[in-house]
């Protein structure tokens, strides 16, 4: 099964490209953008749940304060071609997400208070170790709910030299408040698109308004950094590429979800239709979920996102 697909290279060479956050940095504006963020977290409002907790005192949906918890980073050469490229990409993963997927792969992350405390300065050190060691991007995973300690790390990491393009990696449940804190500054949004119905939502990730939520969310991503673009390389450089994992038995309603970046986002949406569901965590207590997704149930998803029009299905998938 191929897509049209298409090359989406820029010109420039690839040390043409800027990060976004930059500009930013050298009009003096990121710090300010800094400090509302962190006022954001003394009635967080960074996630669609909308938890209104003062993060110094009191643990929302998230289970995190004021201070990232980090469970690993490294070089990861298991993302998407266009972001690994050959020295990999520069990933940070965040523990404690803020959904409650019952089939979630990576549970022991997201699920617990897993990994260290770590403070802005150390994370911009991470950044920075990440780039020496040739990554293309920072890598950016279950970010949303720590999006005012990565903006403090990113400030300070830009002015000791950071030079790579951000790609903001995420379960897509983003509030409006959280994106325009990124406006300028995340070069590359790489969201999940999960669900289309809310009652499926509320059942496997505990959040009914999923689906319009991440819909806004995704709109907005899409405004502020458009389609897709790759350098000379073909590495990504900006832009906007969306994942969609198919679930056994249309849970996650594929259809719709496809139809929605093919009509209100654009048919040159990067997408990477992931076909790796297999049960984990608390899948096993879900009829369901028990079984993995078949090659008819794959095949079926990739002729609707032909059949919409969207053509840069190989671009991304895998």
């Amino acid at each position: 099964m191929q897509g049209a697909g298409q090359s989406w290279s820029r010109e420039e060479s690839p040390s043409d490209v800027q990060p976004a956050f930059l500009r930013l940095h050298a009009h003096g504006t990121l710090a300010a953008r800094v400090e509302l963020a962190h006022q954001a977290l003394l009635a967080c409002n960074l996630c669609g749940r909308h938890c209104g907790v003062d993060r110094r005192t009191q643990l929302g949906g998230c289970r995190t304060g004021t201070v990232a918890r980090l469970a690993s980073f490294g070089p990861h050469h298991g993302e998407e071609d266009v972001l690994r490229g050959r020295a990999g990409s520069g990933t940070i993963f965040f523990s404690s997400c803020n959904l409650g997927c019952v089939f979630c792969q990576n549970a022991d992350i997201s699920q617990a208070p897993s990994g260290s405390l770590t403070p802005a300065e150390e994370l911009a050190d991470i950044m920075l170790w990440l780039q020496a060691r040739g990554c293309h991007n920072i890598n950016l995973v279950s970010p949303t709910h720590v999006v005012p300690m990565i903006l403090e790390a990113v400030g300070a990491a830009a002015g000791r030299g950071l030079r790579l393009p951000l790609v903001y990696n995420t379960g897509g449940y983003e509030s409006a408040e959280a994106l325009a804190l990124l406006d300028g500054v995340v070069d590359i949004y790489m969201p999940d698109m999960k669900y289309g119905d809310p009652e499926v939502a509320a059942r496997l990730s505990g959040v009914q308004d999923y689906p319009a939520c991440n819909a806004q969310a995704v709109r907005e991503m899409h405004r502020q950094v458009g389609d897709l673009e790759l350098d000379a390389r073909g590495l990504a450089v900006r832009g906007l590429l969306v994942r969609h994992l198919v679930l056994p038995n249309d849970l996650a309603g594929t259809e719709h979800v496809l139809r929605f970046l093919a009509t209100e986002i654009s048919p040159h949406t990067a997408l990477n239709l992931m076909d790796q569901y297999r049960p984990a965590h608390r899948a096993r207590e879900y009829p369901e979920l028990r079984r993995q997704t078949t090659t008819e149930e794959y095949r079926s998803a990739w002729q609707t996102a032909e059949r919409l029009g969207l053509t840069r299905l190989s671009l991304c998938s895998r």
